[in-house]
């Protein structure tokens, strides 16, 4: 069974035409239209408005209602124009990278495929959300690689995300499919007015026939809030 939403269509489409038009018109504020921030916009866009899914051909044969609808384009168009303004003026370090440096290879070769992880950092005293804080994540004492450009380490978190930071590790090689290993991970953290901070934990992997490509955000490690104290608070307490 295959499931689409008939929504990206659409707004891929409108995206795509909304740039060029712009381009056109020569609009000062336009820095970018790779396909990188083509590709931001349209996700900016369908996180904005409800999915349309469809299984079967019988499902895309409403489709015509669905393009036909004059407010709903209309719609879409203004948020994509929102989006691609706020795109354009935050673009992310890798948006002017060939599509393909951005993306995870597929590779046939027995592989230890991780899930992402993904924790939150809270302050000790009130336990609100930590933001502007350096989190990287290590494995035997260095630096972890991520799979793909998009993905930072050290990242940084941010009030607007409560605190979260979230990582990808990139595929191992593995001797053969089935293979088991257990994978130490260490996370350093580092943010003004709190004590460095480093924390553990591990995650038992078998090894796949092949390197993954594709983000499962249903495989997903959640990491134990970490709680960090300021450096005063610290401080007193080991005098005491």
């Amino acid at each position: 069974m295959n499931v689409h939403n008939m929504m990206e269509d659409l707004v891929t489409a409108e995206v795509n035409g909304l740039y060029e038009q712009v381009k056109r018109d020569k609009a000062a504020w336009l820095s970018c239209d790779c396909k990188n921030c083509r590709l931001d916009t349209i996700s900016y866009v369908l996180n904005r408005i409800p999915p349309k899914y469809v299984v079967s051909g019988r499902g895309v044969t409403h489709s015509n209602e669905i393009f036909s609808d004059h407010q709903l384009i209309a719609d879409i168009s203004a948020v994509a124009m929102d989006g691609l303004r706020i795109i354009s003026s935050t673009k992310r370090p890798f948006h002017s990278l060939p599509r393909e440096e951005c993306e995870v290879q597929r590779e046939e070769n027995p592989s230890f495929n991780f899930p992402t992880f993904t924790g939150y950092l809270l302050d000790g005293s009130t336990f609100e959300p930590i933001s502007g804080a350096k989190v990287l994540l290590k494995l035997d004492g260095s630096p972890v690689q991520m799979v793909d450009m998009t993905w930072a380490n050290p990242t940084q978190t941010f009030q607007s995300t409560k605190g979260a930071f979230t990582f990808w590790a990139s595929s191992l090689p593995a001797v053969q499919a089935g293979e088991s290993r257990k994978f130490e991970f260490e996370i350093e953290i580092e943010a003004e007015g709190y004590e460095k901070s480093f924390h553990y934990f591990d995650v038992p992997i078998i090894s796949d026939k092949t390197k993954k490509s594709e983000l499962n955000t249903a495989c997903s490690i959640k990491i134990r809030d970490i709680v960090l104290f300021k450096r005063e608070i610290f401080e007193e307490d080991m005098q005491n």
